[in-house]
């Protein structure tokens, strides 16, 4: 395993890439909730990433972009989201440290207060990002986003008339360029239960775009690791789905020159625990808030992490994660979310 390990990080140290997070993030031991449940469980702290005190899961995503970016000689970067969407958030705060325009494209599915904003929403307008919020119509934010594209088209054009040279990054940074920073990720995972002298049974996360997936998947492929990866999706999903996924981890897994290959079978996809849509509460959800905060002093966001901690408590309580077994969930951040728009916060106190 730690001769694997080496050899991707040798490979991965020839990809071009930025310095934005503190990395490795902390792995910490939940240890009331792990007596209170029978279950180890262990918290990969990617909440606290940096580069602010609102970093994310994202950020690992960003050093590989953003350095790509920086390969094509952009000024300008352009990505879309949610109005509260974390990575749109953690884009514009990466632009500003290494001092890029941000432009943003966020649709608008809870109908926020533009004249007092909340959350990621404000933190965008402190930041001084270029944002354009544009409404949902009548269908999902994925459709939303291809009628936005369009206006997008102009907008190039009307910044390559000013001089700019433009750069997009999609939706959650989902792509293969980006899967590489969670690739490396499942590297440093494994380094940090190797310190300890352990292995994981399992690994839960919240998975929307899939780019977060695809490189834990890629990263578990090429390290031959055991680890049972379940992801809880808290949107997007489909019957297209799965195949996204294995295109982006095989996407980073060919940036590499490698020939391992992660298949559709490989995935643990749970689309049980979403609730009625993205950015709307669930009530297991909200219970998960107060359960982790409670015990253990830390916040999970509605949006993303309480889902997949939800669906990682129901997996404990049915016996699926048996007891005594060592589970890690990957906390993502977003704890913005908790001082968002009601509509989004849900029933908590």
């Amino acid at each position: 395993m730690n001769q694997r390990i080496r050899e991707m990080r040798e490979i991965l140290a020839k990809v071009p890439k930025v310095q934005l997070g503190f990395f490795p993030t902390p792995l910490q031991r939940l240890d009331r909730l792990s007596e209170k449940l029978g279950v180890e469980i262990l918290l990969k702290r990617d909440d606290l990433s940096g580069i602010s005190q609102f970093g994310g899961n994202k950020i690992r995503k960003l050093e590989y972009l953003m350095a790509d970016a920086l390969k094509e000689e952009a000024d300008t970067v352009i990505t879309y989201g949610a109005s509260q969407s974390n990575h749109a958030m953690q884009t514009v705060t990466a632009c500003r440290r290494l001092g890029l325009h941000p432009v943003l494209y966020l649709t608008d599915l809870i109908g926020s207060d533009e004249e007092n904003p909340s959350g990621n929403l404000l933190l965008d307008r402190i930041l001084g990002a270029e944002i354009h919020l544009e409404q949902p119509g009548t269908g999902d934010m994925m459709e939303a986003e291809e009628r936005i594209r369009e206006k997008v088209k102009v907008r190039i054009e009307t910044l390559k008339g000013e001089g700019r040279t433009c750069y997009e990054i999609p939706m959650g940074g989902a792509n293969a360029i980006g899967s590489l920073g969670f690739l490396e990720a499942y590297l440093e995972l494994t380094e940090d239960l190797l310190r300890k002298g352990q292995v994981a049974d399992y690994l839960y996360h919240a998975t929307g775009t899939g780019g977060t997936l695809a490189g834990l998947m890629a990263g578990k492929t090429l390290i031959q690791s055991k680890t049972e990866i379940v992801s809880i999706g808290v949107g997007i999903g489909g019957e297209e789905y799965k195949g996204k996924v294995v295109a982006l981890s095989n996407g980073a897994i060919e940036l590499l020159g490698r020939k391992e290959r992660v298949l559709e079978e490989d995935l643990s996809v749970m689309e049980t625990y979403y609730g009625e849509g993205y950015e709307v509460p669930s009530a297991k959800g909200s219970r998960a808030i107060r359960l982790l905060a409670e015990t253990e002093g830390i916040l999970l966001d509605p949006v993303y992490t309480a889902k997949a901690f939800s669906g990682m408590l129901d997996h404990i309580e049915k016996g699926i994660i048996e007891k005594g077994s060592r589970v890690v969930f990957w906390h993502t951040g977003g704890a913005t979310a908790l001082f968002a728009e009601k509509k989004i916060l849900g029933d908590i106190y």
